[in-house]
């Protein structure tokens, strides 16, 4: 293994932990946990770029675009979701009904851990 090699695959696990422990602080401050997901995700995207650098091959380039495509869909998701729900569930407003659902969509939306 050569040294550009040894340093990339050390920096690229380095910010996989800095991405762990950074989402987990994101969830325990600010308690966003769709924010702290796009930051972890947004660590792997460059911890993967780091390990093409030091390793280009078909493996390290799949892994890095399903994680690429994963922060993208999980984005979008996230995105719709935030624009396809009212604020306080109740469908007077042309956001989704409360009928039918188990739970109120203000408790989905404002769950308890989040007061």
């Amino acid at each position: 293994m050569t040294t550009l090699q040894e340093v990339t695959s050390t920096a690229a696990t380095l910010i996989v932990a800095a991405g762990v422990v950074s989402g987990l602080v994101v969830v325990v401050v600010i308690r966003r946990p769709p924010l702290a997901l796009g930051v972890l995700l947004d660590m792997l995207v460059a911890a993967g770029l780091l390990r093409l650098v030091g390793t280009p091959g078909w493996p390290v380039l799949a892994t890095t675009a399903v994680i690429l495509l994963l922060r993208r869909v999980v984005s979008a998701g996230f995105r719709a979701a935030r624009h396809s729900w009212s604020d306080d569930g109740d469908g007077a407003d042309g956001g989704a009904p409360a009928q039918g659902w188990p739970l109120s969509m203000a408790r989905l939306v404002h769950p308890a851990w989040r007061r």
